[in-house]
């Protein structure tokens, strides 16, 4: 991958942001460091970011708020959410706003750049093929992560995109929930599997401008995508 991604990191402590930064460049990336929610809004509204890598507690606005905002400014940029690791109940909050990922302190750069390099492996494909494909009353265009329906549009986030693709791609067919955790999270965890039910909640969500399509879920076992 010879093109590296510009990030968006908003950290407040001074020694962890020092030494992550360091290294996210050491690794070919660019990153634009912000230490408040504030500085970080800014940046982002001035820059091109390909993924963003926000604290949730920080000063002057906390990272919900400024995914929220970052959200509505753009619906597709990967929002990867730093975490206590106490905090679980943040990490489904942030999901649910619209963010992609977390990832828990303290953790190692290798993991950073693991969930890194997970969310921006498509971005730089050569020459991907379109991809349209029809879903009941939607077309979908994996490209540029539209949903489209009479009187509805939706720009879906990355990993909401990925993971409405392998449901379709499988369509009428259980696909296993190790199998989307390990294609779309890189490896099949609890709490990663609370974050893909966040993720299947929000499609339900904008599926529903055709009932005849629906995501069942087989329990213990995985999904369906049931569409005629």
């Amino acid at each position: 991958m010879s093109v590296r991604a510009n990030l968006l990191y908003v950290e407040d402590d001074e020694t962890l942001s020092f030494v992550t930064k360091d290294n996210l460049e050491q690794n070919g990336f660019q990153v634009s460091h912000a230490v408040d929610g504030q500085q970080g809004l800014e940046l982002f509204k001035e820059g091109d970011f390909d993924l963003c890598v926000l604290d949730v507690m920080l000063p002057e606005m906390d990272g919900f708020e400024l995914a929220e905002k970052i959200r509505s400014i753009n619906s597709q940029v990967p929002i990867l959410f730093l975490t206590a690791k106490s905090l679980k109940e943040d990490r489904i909050h942030g999901l649910k706003i619209g963010g992609d990922d977390y990832i828990t302190k303290p953790f190692s750069i290798e993991e950073l750049i693991l969930k890194v390099e997970i969310f921006l492996k498509r971005k730089y494909i050569e020459n991907p093929a379109p991809s349209i494909v029809s879903l009941g009353n939607y077309t979908y265009h994996h490209e540029n992560l539209e949903l489209k329906a009479p009187e509805f549009e939706k720009t879906l986030t990355q990993k909401e995109g990925d993971l409405l693709m392998l449901l379709i791609e499988n369509k009428n067919k259980v696909i296993r929930r190790n199998v989307i955790l390990e294609k779309l999270w890189g490896e099949d965890d609890y709490f990663l599997g609370r974050s893909m039910d966040v993720f299947i909640s929000r499609l339900r969500k904008n599926l529903k401008q055709d009932d005849s399509i629906k995501i069942e879920n087989i329990h213990g076992v995985g999904f369906k995508l049931v569409s005629e």
